[in-house]
């Protein structure tokens, strides 16, 4: 279908009456100056942009939610909702501002806070209404403003109609409204003129009569909205349209538009409210800094209670809303508990490089009501170990980078087979089905030559390092990623000052930030090891702490200027670690 185009005057006439809006709308977040500047560009002749509408049928009604336009307009207020019932139903898909606002300044009102009151004062607010100075010249106001046009139009909103004088004659707007026809208008000019002041010019009276035809013209004459109507039924259609349609303005992203058409199906409270706040709790509430999303939270909903992984808003059924709203509880514990376990080894925000591949964690213990994987058992102890193994691999080798619907899916559906006969986590199931599947799901000769070449501040360094150790106590520690030689002997004016030659200080500084010189300590430990001499504390320790830490019983080793050998030795010691495991795992 082709551009259509009317008038604001008969396009206003149908607003809340068969134009509505979608719950996936953005809150309405124009100010007044803004308002009247949609109005003084109308009154120049600019073209305001197009709109976009979308034609709902009888089979959509009972999936969407509509809701009102707002026409007078307070801070913090939401559109109100509305019924679709026994009428036909156009929603708008953009043009939502510009329409509030043609809306507000013809037929409304908008509410502005007055000087030095506070904010939640319940008399803070003044509800104003928009006004027209018919004496106002657009010419003469153009010309003083030179090259740096602002509104040139006599526009103000008003908490009540100023008074009249020789420089100033107010007219409400939405009168215009009132004025359809040319004998309407004719009769418009001549009462505003008759209500000049005298000493008005003959000038300022060809003023009103031009200014209000202007007007009438912009209203009701001119076809100034240009839109077009999208009539098919496909919800996530329209939902792509929407978002190419807006991609210029406010970036909505589809977590926002889908929670809006969640919200508007949900019955208890607000989807919004309670999706929102999860976020706000697990990222800050639980001691170590997460960055979840509310993408993630809606994925992790289908993927929990067993509908199609694919974030599509056709999967977001009533049907499904009402099972996730059901089920909303055991969603929350289940992904709590998961960044709970993540945070206790050490993984956050810092270093967690996919939140899609947590899912299957949260999987697991969504269908394990109760367990934290932090007791002393034999069940908590194995399970902790294989899922924090399976975990950093799949971190390390990207298993869920990209497009990893596929990816999720075939976890879950293995997940879902092995807990038929065993309530452990089936690792092993795991790196086989989605190698099945094409992902590289183990660590390799290759890719662990990768990862030795990690440094130091790198988020896959830290979870390289966690996986080298075994026997390690999460439990109630903090572990921070460390160097073994400490850079402040690595840097160049201390190397200088042992009259190195320059190629060597080269090598040193190169391999300080290394892998390889990095070891994981606890922050008490690491506080120690910061306040003895190096030598002091290398010596200290014992041969079970160095082959906990991969350290090279070779005492040569343990100084700045053999500090490239110790890295090469130490790489050695680290890559058959890791190889190991992955052999143990496949085996």
């Amino acid at each position: 279908m082709s551009y259509a185009t009317i008038t604001i005057g008969n396009l206003l006439e149908d607003v809340n009456r068969r134009f509505f809006l979608p719950a996936i709308q953005r809150p309405y977040v124009w100010s007044a100056d803004q308002v009247s500047m949609l109005i003084d560009s109308l009154m120049k002749g600019y073209p305001i942009s197009s709109c976009m509408f979308w034609d709902v049928d009888e089979g959509q009604k009972r999936e969407v939610a509509v809701y009102n336009f707002i026409e007078h307009w307070k801070p913090g207020m939401q559109n109100s909702l509305a019924s679709a019932d026994g009428r036909d139903v156009t929603l708008v898909l953009d043009g939502q501002q510009r329409m509030t606002s043609l809306l507000i300044a013809l037929r409304g009102t908008f509410s502005e806070k007055i000087k030095h009151r506070r904010r939640n004062s319940l008399d803070a607010w003044e509800e104003k209404t928009l006004y027209l100075d018919l004496l106002k010249d657009p010419v003469e106001e153009e010309e003083e403003q030179g090259a740096d046009l602002g509104i040139s139009y006599g526009l103000h909103f008003h908490v009540h109609k100023p008074r009249n004088d020789i420089r100033h004659h107010w007219f409400r707007l939405g009168e215009i409204l009132n004025v359809q026809t040319e004998e309407q208008l004719q009769a418009l000019i001549e009462e505003a003129q008759s209500a000049l002041h005298r000493g008005v010019t003959a000038h300022e009276h060809t003023l009103v009569a031009t200014t209000l035809r202007r007007l009438h013209e912009v209203v009701w004459i001119e076809e100034v909205i240009n839109f077009y109507t999208e009539t098919g039924s496909s919800v996530d259609r329209v939902l792509d349209i929407f978002v190419r349609a807006n991609d210029g303005g406010t970036k909505l992203s589809k977590s926002d538009l889908l929670m809006s058409m969640i919200t508007s199906k949900w019955q208890n409270g607000s989807a919004r409210d309670q999706v929102f706040g999860f976020v706000e709790h697990v990222n800050k509430g639980l001691g170590t800094p997460n960055k979840i999303t509310k993408d993630f939270v809606l994925k992790a909903c289908l993927v929990l209670c067993g509908f199609d992984v694919k974030y599509n808003v056709s999967n977001f059924t009533m049907q499904a809303i009402e099972e996730i709203e059901q089920n909303w509880p055991a969603i929350k514990d289940a992904v709590e508990r998961s960044f709970r376990f993540l945070n206790g080894i050490g993984i956050s925000s810092d270093n967690l490089t996919s939140l899609n591949a947590v899912l299957p964690v949260a999987w697991f213990l969504y269908h394990a009501p109760g367990v934290m994987l932090r007791g002393t058992s034999e069940f908590d102890h194995l399970n902790a170990r294989r899922i924090q193994r399976w975990l950093i691999n799949s971190l390390l080798m990207g298993v869920f980078a990209g497009t990893s619907d596929r990816t999720i899916a075939t976890a879950r559906a293995t997940l879902k087979e092995a807990s038929r006969t065993s309530r452990d986590f089936p690792e092993k199931a795991l790196y086989h089905s989605l190698a099945i599947g094409g992902r590289m799901t183990q660590l390799d000769a290759r890719a662990v030559d990768d990862l030795l070449e990690l440094g130091y501040g790198k988020a896959k360094s830290f979870l390289t390092l966690s996986l080298i150790y075994d026997g390690l106590d999460w439990n109630g520690s903090d572990y921070h990623v460390d160097h073994i030689i400490p850079r402040s002997r690595a840097e160049r004016r201390v190397l200088m000052g042992m009259g190195l030659p320059e190629h060597r200080i080269k090598e040193i500084t190169a391999a300080v930030d290394r892998l390889g010189n990095l070891q994981l300590l606890p922050s008490q430990e690491n506080l120690e090891k910061n306040d003895l001499p190096f030598e002091a504390w290398i010596t200290s320790r014992n041969v079970a702490y160095r082959e906990q830490h991969l350290i090279d019983d070779t005492p040569d080793l343990w100084t700045v200027t053999a500090l490239p050998e110790f890295v090469r030795h130490r790489d050695r010691l680290i890559r058959q670690k890791l190889l190991s495991l992955t052999v143990q795992e496949a085996a």
